[in-house]
Order: C-alpha cells, then structure tokens, then sequence
C-alpha cells in the first residue's frame, strides 16, 4: 500500500516568543506561527490557510509583511538561516535568501522598505550582522555589526517610512541610526543620552522615533536627541497600578517594573503595550512633539482561576493594526490572540476597554494528555497550564474549557464523549462533561497520574501508578485488577481490540501484554538498552508497534521483533495505527510528523510533515480514520486531513455516525426552565406593552391623518381651479404652436427636397470615385498578395521590406485621395454650374456605368475568395507539414535514446552472457566432481549394505533374548502399581489418624488449662473464705459498739466485695481468651472435616460416575433384551395364529409349523437371562439409596455443628 497523505486542516496554539508575532496581511487576514509552521488566519470566515516551514528548518524565528501588502517574509532558524519570500495571494515562495557567510543561526527582526523593493535583517547571537537586501534579485547590498563591545541583544530593526536609506537599530542599551550610501551602511546621528534596555521602537514621522524601555518610559527622540519623555500611568491610577504589580515578599515590597514591549503607530498617533496586561493609546495634540493619553485597553481575567498566581493577568507583547485602522490585534505572554475594534474605542474615550479572543484560547504550555472518543467527533487535551479543554476536530472549534488549581498530567475521554478522566497532581478524577461546564463526580487517590485510558468498550478504566497500572470498573468504581511487573515507570498503556487484553511499555524496556480475564501476563519482550515511549497494538491482537530511545520502530509479534526501523537522527515519541490497520503515522521527538509506508518494509519508507517546533507529546487518529491529531511541547494542537495521493478523503466501508447528546444537571435545567418561564413572561409582558403602544400611537396617527387629509381636500380644490385656468392657456397655446409648426413643417419640406436633390447629386459622382478608387485598391491588393506569396517562400526580412513599401504606396494613395477630394469639391461646384444642362445625359450614363462596375465588382469578389481559400489551404498544409516535421524529429529524439539505452542493454546481457559462461564451466566442474563424489558413495554405501545385513541378524537374535525379560518387565510393572495403589491407601489413612490425633491433643490440651484454672479458682476461693471468716470474727467482737461496727463492715465491703469484682473482671478476661481458644480449635476442626468431606465427596463422586457409567450400559442391554422379548412375543402370536388356522383348515403341512415353534423355543431362552438383568438393576439402585443416605448423614453432620462465631453455645458461656 502506499504512503498516507496528510493536509493540514486546522493549528491551535502560537509560537510567542519570537518579534512581531502576528501581522496583518490584508483587511480580513493575519499571519502568526504556531510551531514550525505559519498560519494565515481569516478573521471574518475563522478559517485557516499555512505556510509550510521547509525540511532543515527548527521554527519560524520573525515575520515581516511588505508596506503594499502583497509580500510576507518568513526567517527560519537552523544551523544555515534562511529567508523565505512568498505571495500573499497564491502563499507560493518567490525568493529563498541566504547569507553563506552568516555565523548565526536566526535572524531576530526583519523589516521591508516603504516601497517594498528593499528588505533588512537582523541575525542573532554571536555576529548580530545587520544587512540590506534587494531581495528581488536575491542580493545583499550591506552589512555591518550592530551589536557593541559587551555583545548586547538586537531586539527590533525598522526602515523610515520616508526614506528607504535610513534604518533605527534598538537593543540592550544600543540605539543607532544608519545610512546606507554608495553599498555601505554608515551609523549618523548618536546617542545624546545615557542608554538603556530599548524594547521597541515605531517612526512618527520622517525623522522622529517613538522607543520603549523596560522601565516603562516613552522616549520620542529625533537624531538621536531627546525631544520629549511621556508617562504610561495616569497619577490619578498609578496606586492601583502599583497595586497590581506590587509582590509582597517575606514582610518587604518589592515592584515590579513595567516594560513596554511593542509600538505601532498609525494616522492619530501611536499606541504601546506593557507588560502589565493593558495597551495604552496616544494621540497628537497640537503642541510641537507633544501626544496625550486618550485611553486604556486591558487583556481579560478569567474567572475560573481561583489561585492568586493563575490570576495574574499576563503581559501584552505584539501589537498590529489592521491597513484601515479599525481593529487591533495583540498577542500576550501566555501565548493568547485578542482582539479591539478602534471604532468602538473611539466611542468610549477615557474608558478602560477589554479586549476579546480573536478566535479561542489556546494552550500556552506542555500538553501533557490527549484523547478522542468513538460516538461524537470530540477530542481531549490537557495541560501543565492546568486547563482542560474539549476541541471538535471536524468543526475545528473549542466546545469546553476549564481551568483547575492542579497540574494536569495525563487524560482519557470516555468512548461515548461524555466523561473525561484526568490525572491531576494530587489525584486521578473522573468528571462530567456538562453543556457548559466539566465537573467532578468521582476521585481516585493515585497522586501524579501520568498515564490512563479507558477501555474501547468503555467498561475499565487503567491508570498507571508508578510502575503499577490499575485497573478501575466504570459501574462500580472498585479496582478490579492491580498488575504488576514493570520495574520503571510505565509510559503507555492500549487495549486491544476485544478489550481482553492490556499492552503496557515502560521505561525499564518492557512491553507487557495481560489478560484482562486472568489478571496474569502473558508474554514480555525486555530491552534494557531502550526505554520505550509509546507502544499501539494491530486490530487482530497479536502484532505491537513500539518505538523508545533507541532510534528505531520495533513490530514485535508473539514476543519477538519481527523489524526495526531506524529513524534517523531523530527519536520516535509517538506511534499510532490506523483503525482500518492500512495506515501507520509516527511522530519525532522534533516535532515533525511521518506517514511510514504500511505494511513495514526493511528500508522504512515514509513521508515528513512539519508540524511542532519541539517534540511531540501524544498522537491520536480518529475512529474514521479521516483525521490524525497531534499535541506538542510547544503547546501547538495540530489537526490532519489524511487524503489519498489525489488529494481525496479516505472512503471507509461503514459510514459512523456521531452522538449529539449532552449532559445536564437537574439543577442547570431546572434553572434554564425557570429562566424560559421568566422570559416568556417578560415576553408576554412586552407584547401586552407594545400592543397598548401600538394602539396610543394609530390614534395619534388617525388624528393626523384627518388632519392631514382635510388640507390635502383644500390644496385639491385649489390645484383643480389652478388646473382649469392652465387648460384654457394650454389650449391657446397649442393653436399658436400648431400653427407655427405648420409653417415651419413646409419651409422645411421645402429645404428637404433641395437638400436631397443636391445630394442624390453628390453621391453619384462620389460614388463614381469610389468605383474607380476601388478598382485601384483591389489590384493593389492582388499584387501586394502575389509578392506576399513571394516573401513568405523567401523570408521575413523581405515581408517586412515589402510591407513598407506598400505601407508607403498607402500612403501616397492616400494623399492622392486627399487631392481628390478636393478636385471633387471644385467639380460639384461646375456640376452645380451646369446640372441643368447634363440631367438627361448624367442619368443614362450613371445607370451604364453603375451596371457596368457591378459586374466587375463581382467579378473581382468572386476571385478575391476564390484566392483566400487557396492561401487559407496552403496554410493549412505548411501548418500540418511543420506539425509532421516536429513529430519525426521528436520520434528521431526518441528512437535515437531508445538505440542508446538498447546498446546499453545489449552491453549488459553481453557482460550477463560472459558470466554465465563462465558460471556453467565451473558448474560443469562442480558436476564433474559430485559425480567423483557420487561414485566413490556407492561404494561405501554396498560395503554399508554388507554391514546391514550382519547387524540384522545379530538385531533378530538380540530380539529373541529381550522378549522374555520384556514380559517380566511388564509384570514387574503391574505388581509395581498395586503397590503404590496401596501406599496411597496408606497414605490417606495415615493422614486421617494425623487429624484424629492432632484433634485429641488440643482437646487434652484444652481440658488441662481448664483443669488448672478450676483448681487455681477453687484455691483462690477456699483462701477467700478463709479470710472472709477471720474478717467476720473480728467484727463480731465489735457488736457491743455500733460506730466500730459500721466501720468494720465497710472496711469487710470494701475488702471482699471489690476484690470480688476485680476477680469478676479477671474471671471475664479468663472467659474471653478460653472462647477464643475454643473458637480457634472448633475453626480448625471445622476446617478439618471439610478437608475430610471434600475428599470423601470426591470419592463418591468418583464412584457414582462409574457407576452411573455401568447403569447406562445395563440400561442399554436391558432395551435391547426388551425389543427382543417383543418381537419373540409377536412371533408367539403369529405362530399360534397360524396354528390355529392349520388346525381348522385340516392342513397336513408341519414343516413350517416345527420351524415356528423351533424359533419361538429360542425366543423363550432369553427370558432368564432378561430376569438376571433385572435383579442386577434393582441391587445397583439399593446401592446408590445407600449411597446417598450416607452422603446426606454427613451433610446432616457438618450442618449441625455450630459456626464459630456462635460463642454461647460453648458450655463456659454459663459462666459469663
């Protein structure tokens, strides 16, 4: 199959840190870079056109756009800087400039001349060479240094709008002004100052320059002196300002200072940018060199960013205007695109205006994740910014964005396009993709999730944890799997096609494939020199395609690499498969995309594509194989049209359909229905409200309209009496008018006939000169014709010659006709002397002559075509014979490089037929020595024969003494068997008086401590009661006294009956450890007997298949003996009919009647045999009752020994 063509179809994202990021090409368009491509942005459709960066090159380091709009200049840095000149209409490349001498590597600032005929450049670090170009002829005019002893930064070069000699250099602490003259350019007017860090520059007019630095001034300097200095901050607003660019930093303040990054300057004055996030518009007054700050325009602030540092607005770094002077676009520091309109500017002067998103944000670091999702046309990206956002690729529009306070790390979007699963920094979340917003519902606790995936049919989600991956259920949310097995961070996990197994490659240099159904792995390829980035799996399961470190695209199959593709200098970081397995995309780690030629060849075949200025992060293509999406280090998102060699999109065999369905909250719609409520009642209201307005005003128009009809009444009868009076004037009129008209109808009737007489007059005799003049021109023409002819066989030259002389000969005809003229003039004066004298001559001759010419006239016509056909023919046919020419000599071309290539062939195969010659004599040689070879093995393979036939006798005998030990060897064998048959019964046996005894022991054990411990309590208590009796008679000797007494019973109370309870106590944690024992002896026994019972289950088991195995084939007999029990007692029947009608009928023949009953004498011997059947039956059926009422007493007896958590059945509970 051949190599996939791509076309770019959208780009989002912008290279910001390069000069003059965005310029305006026309009304509707702007040009910015985004990777190392450029894009042509219209404004008013939103659609997208590129400049495709060439195959060296890294990225797009400056862009200039020509002062007549018609040319765009491209600076592309690379290890030789180039520049590429294109049209804007066709975005065709018209000039490549180079410099071979150029020891940069970039060119930092560019900019046209005024008549855009001349072009300067700024190279970068370490020459920082200004030069001149006349890049119409591809010529460096001059170059010079620019830079100053310390090696200070270039930032901005620009021309004089007015004089194309005169070029401002600004840099670190470096402001020149340079004259070119006479092919060098030569610094003039310095620097009357101390220097500082200027950032930006713009030209006010012929000779002065507006200049910003990066402490926030405005410098309006004129040849290099300082004519006046203007203030960004307002005093009234400089405490808020400080506000915002103060940080308080352990207890002290430190300020920020504002850098004036960007100047451009239009009819009104000039506007600036800071870093501050706001733009600052200026405008001349009427006092010399003097501008006034006439408004604000501020960058927005986004709402969603909830930490204090995602709230900082960013800096404004590139400013252009558009050629009508009505919008502004700017770029910001975080790689956004905004946008002003001026006109609405105008409108609120003095007011801070907000810019706007010129199309939508875009991403403005790493992206870290990327996914896309089967049912709808959407696709998933995340970032270190920490957004989130939902891009729609056919539509190439943002659909959902999102900020968070962590940084985002990996991204899964769920096969319906309804979920989005995200790796942040503190945990792994699982949110909703709402109409209007993303929102989480369910957390995972794995920190720093740098890789997760949903499954294809939605049902598992894998996240990678370190160098575990951790498979999650999306019904449950349980963690059905942890696997476990890479021994470094796992870089990519993909599903196969059946969702049944799981492939994973780490930086350890393994690929794992698992099976989702065991949990297990399966197979493993290590490489330990490689550490694997991205891995994708082929629709039948068993092909993977990795790429890593090393250089190479490895196709590994059933564990082992099958190819490796070497990919150059540059790394593969991404891989991914087409789903239809026709195509294969790879992407680099320099950005650049490779459509490689699929199935893989041994040479790698592929076609690169431009596309990011770093490495590519992740690479995705869409379910319908139409699109192939790419994200960047650079922040770049890059959408493909995958086309065929004709530039078609790829047909797939079954159409799919995208979901349109959304998520919504209960809450978000009951809040929209109620909005719609009250908006349909406010809507009601208005109508009410117009409705009343209507009516007020048709009756305010009524009245008005009577009004106006009663005037329009009285202005009628007054035009009516008007209007009679004009009619009966008009009437007056027209008498008088139509009388003068009469008068002047017949004196002009009468001018009419004189006029035409003279004239019939004078066109009889002009139309004689014509005649003769016509004659005249007609045999020129024959002539002029004949000696055309004449020189077109000779040549040119002579055609030219001829075609003036005759232009001259034209030309005294033509005076010749002048004169004539004139003789004419003096002979209609004489005609009109004598007219009336030749009338009658003049007209007969007239009607001769006329009819006379007519025919020659005629004549001539007839053979004026009949020679125009004749030359229209042999031009024909030189035409035709000059084509014939040109095709023998072309088949001549032909035929003579057809004789070179052919003598070459026959040198070649001349050259063949020599070493085949020579080949076919050694093989003759060859053959010549196999035969030697052959004959001398037919000798030793008949002195092998003989040997065969002695070892085939000695192998017989040798037969006849192993056959016997053979036989003992076998009965060895069987005897061998039995033995071990019994061992194991001995085993068994052994194991079951093991249990039986390891039982008894902890039952005597058991019954020993208990022994013990009722000996210890009865010694405690016998010592008690001893004491309590002394105790007792001692207070018994206190009766007489009762205080005595009262004290020594609670001193008796509190020495026997707390004791008691402390002894309680005891006697409590005595009953909790001996249940405890007790349950851990009756889990055990428990666990014993189940041991025991799945054992003997087992042999029942055993013995019930055999058995059953002998019923069925008893059962079998007993049908066969059934059938032929029937079909003996069918014959029965029939013989003893048969003998019935022989007996009656008197029949004599026996023969048949002996043979009947000799049949039926057989049939009846197999009724014993059918009784044994039976009793043999009904034995196995009481021995399978046995069987099962055994099996049901033991199931009786495991069931009825009490569970282990029931304590208080055990007789010590009494205690308790």
């Amino acid at each position: 199959m051949a190599v996939a063509q791509l076309a770019h179809r959208y780009v989002f994202g912008l290279k910001g840190d390069i000069r003059d990021t965005v310029n305006y090409l026309d009304e509707q368009s702007i040009i910015y870079p985004v990777g190392s491509n450029c894009v042509v942005y219209n404004v008013d459709q939103k659609s997208q056109k590129f400049i495709l960066g060439s195959e060296k090159s890294q990225y797009t380091s400056a862009i200039a756009v020509s002062t007549n709009r018609r040319y765009v200049a491209i600076a592309e840095r690379g290890e030789k800087p180039s520049i590429g000149i294109y049209d804007i209409h066709s975005l065709k490349r018209k000039k490549l400039l180079t410099l071979p001498e150029c020891t940069s590597n970039e060119y930092v600032s560019m900019a046209f001349s005024s008549d855009s005929r001349y072009l300067i450049t700024q190279s970068g670090k370490p020459d920082w060479t200004l030069t001149y170009w006349t890049w119409e002829k591809s010529k460096p005019l001059a170059s010079v240094r620019t830079t100053n002893q310390h090696n200070a930064v270039i930032h901005q070069v620009t021309f004089n709008p007015q004089d194309n000699s005169q070029i401002c250099v600004t840099g670190n602490g470096i402001f020149k002004l340079f004259r070119y003259n006479e092919g060098n350019l030569k610094q003039f007017a310095f620097l009357k100052m101390d220097p500082q860090n200027y950032l930006s520059q713009s030209w006010l007019s012929d000779d002065k320059v507006i200049v910003g630095t990066d402490s926030g001034r405005l410098l309006l300097l004129e040849t290099g002196e300082l004519k006046n200095e203007f203030n960004i901050i307002n005093p009234s607003t400089e405490s808020r300002q400080r506000s915002t660019t103060n940080t308080i930093l352990e207890g002290s303040v430190v300020e920020e200072q504002i850098a004036i990054n960007s100047i451009v300057s239009y009819t009104k004055g000039f506007i600036c940018s800071c870093t501050n996030g706001s733009a600052y518009s200026f405008e001349k007054t009427d006092e010399k060199d003097t501008y006034k700050k006439n408004r604000e325009m501020v960058l927005p602030s986004s709402s969603d960013r909830k930490d204090e540092s995602s709230r900082k607005i960013p800096g404004i770094k590139t400013l252009t205007i558009s050629p009508s002077e009505e919008n502004l676009v700017c770029t910001s520091s975080d790689n956004q695109l905004y946008c002003i309109s001026l006109s609405s500017a105008d409108m609120a002067k003095g007011e801070t205006i907000n810019f706007e998103y010129l199309s939508c944000s875009f991403h403005h670091h790493v992206i870290s994740g990327m996914d896309i999702c089967t049912r709808k046309s959407l696709v998933a990206t995340c970032s270190m910014d920490r957004s989130v956002r939902i891009w729609n690729y056919e539509t190439g529009s943002l659909e959902l964005y999102k900020e968070f306070q962590e940084e985002a790390f990996s991204i899964a979007l769920h096969p319906s396009g309804l979920y989005v699963l995200v790796g942040f920094s503190d945990k792994l979340r699982l949110m909703n993709l709402l109409i209007d917003d993303i929102s989480t519902f369910k957390e995972f606790t794995i920190r720093g999730c740098r890789e997760c995936s949903f499954s294809n049919g939605g049902h598992l989600l894998a996240a990678v944890h370190g160098n575990i991956i951790q498979l999650y259920s999306t019904t449950t949310f349980e963690n059905v799997l942890n696997l476990k097995g890479h021994n470094g961070k796992v870089k990519a996990v993909k599903f196969n096609a059946e969702d049944s197994k799981l492939v994973s490659c780490g930086m350890d240099g393994a690929i794992c494939e698992w099976s989702l159904i065991t949990g297990k792995r399966e197979s493993e390829n290590v490489l330990k020199t490689c550490s694997y980035s991205d891995v994708v799996v082929a629709s039948e399961g068993r092909t993977i395609y990795a790429v890593g470190s090393d250089h190479t695209l490895k196709e590994i199959c059933d564990s082992q690499i099958l190819r490796d593709i070497q990919s150059g200098e540059a790394i593969f970081t991404q891989v991914v498969l087409s789903n239809s397995c026709r195509m294969l995309f790879g992407a680099t780690n320099l950005g650049t995309i490779r459509s490689i030629k699929y199935p893989l060849t041994a040479a790698g075949d592929w076609q690169e594509y431009q596309a990011h200025s770093s490495a590519v992060t992740k690479m995705k293509i869409s379910t319908d194989d139409n699109y192939l999406l790419s994200a960047g280090e650079d922040g770049s998102f890059y959408i493909y049209k995958i086309i065929d060699k004709d530039g078609r999109g790829l047909k797939r065999d079954k159409e799919i359909i995208h979901a349109e369905e959304i998520l919504i909250t209960k809450r978000d719609l009951q809040e929209k229905n109620a909005m719609m409520i009250n908006l349909k009642t406010r809507v009601d209201e208005l109508k009410m409200e117009n409705e009343y307005q209507l009516r007020l005003k048709d009756m305010n128009y009524n009245e008005k309209i009577k009004e106006l009809t009663e005037k329009f009444i009285q202005e009628m009868e007054s035009l009516k009496t008007k209007n009679q009076t004009l009619k009966l004037e008009k009437d007056k009129e027209d008498k008088r008018y139509n009388e003068q008209v009469e008068e002047i109808l017949d004196k002009h009737n009468e001018e009419l006939q004189e006029s035409e007489i003279a004239n019939s007059q004078k066109l009889m005799s002009e139309y004689e000169k014509y005649q003769e003049l016509q004659a005249k021109s007609q045999k020129m023409q024959e002539e002029y014709e004949r000696q055309l002819n004449e020189m077109e066989e000779s040549k040119d030259l002579a055609l030219q010659e001829l075609t003036q002389y005759y232009n001259i000969k034209l030309n005294d005809k033509g005076d010749q006709l002048e004169s004539a003229n004139g003789l004419q003039q003096t002979l209609t004066k004489e005609y009109e002397e004598t007219k009336k004298l030749i009338e009658e001559d003049s007209e007969r001759e007239i009607l001769d002559i006329k009819n006379k010419y007519e025919r020659r006239l005629r004549d001539e016509g007839d053979s004026n075509k009949r020679l125009k056909e004749d030359t229209r023919k042999m031009r024909q046919r030189f035409s035709s014979l000059q084509k014939e020419i040109d095709e023998h000599k072309s088949n001549i071309k032909s035929n003579l490089s057809e004789q070179v290539k052919l003598q070459n062939i026959i040198k070649s195969l001349e050259k063949d037929i020599a070493g085949l010659q020579k080949e076919i004599q050694e093989r003759d040689e060859t053959i010549q020595d196999k035969e030697k070879r052959i004959y001398d093995l037919k000798k030793k393979n008949q002195e092998l024969e003989k040997f065969k036939f002695v070892l085939d006798y000695k192998i017989k005998e040798l037969r006849k003494q192993i056959e016997p030990r053979e036989n003992d060897i076998t009965s060895m064998k069987e005897q061998i068997q039995e033995m071990e048959n019994e061992l194991e019964r001995f085993h068994k046996q052994n194991m079951f008086l093991d249990l039986n005894i390891s039982e008894l022991r902890l039952k005597l054990k058991a019954s020993d401590k208990e022994l013990n411990a009722e000996n210890q309590r009865l010694r405690d208590s016998e010592a008690t009661l001893r004491r309590f009796k002394v105790a007792l008679h001692d207070c018994y000797s206190n009766v007489a006294d009762q205080k005595q007494l009262r004290d020594s019973i609670v001193g008796l109370y509190s020495k026997f009956i707390q004791n008691e309870t402390r002894d309680v106590v005891n006697l409590d944690n005595d009953i909790q450890k001996e249940h405890a024992r007790q349950r851990e002896h009756l889990e055990r026994s428990v666990a014993s007997l189940r041991k025991k019972l799945s054992k003997d289950s087992e042999i029942h088991r055993i013995d019930n298949v055999r058995i059953m195995q002998e019923n069925v084939s008893l059962i079998r007999e007993i049908n066969d003996l059934r059938r032929e029990v029937k079909i003996s007692r069918n014959l029965v029947g029939d013989l003893e009919n048969l003998y019935e009608s022989k007996r009656l009928s008197g029949s004599s023949d026996t023969m048949s009647i002996r043979n009947k009953m000799a049949s039926l004498q057989s049939s009846t011997t197999t009724e014993p045999y059918v009784s044994e059947d039976k009793k043999i039956i009904g034995m196995q059926k009481a021995e399978l009752s046995k069987l099962r009422a055994q099996l049901q007493e033991l199931e009786d007896k495991v069931n009825a020994r009490p569970p282990s958590d029931q304590a208080k059945s055990h007789p010590l509970a009494a205690i308790m």
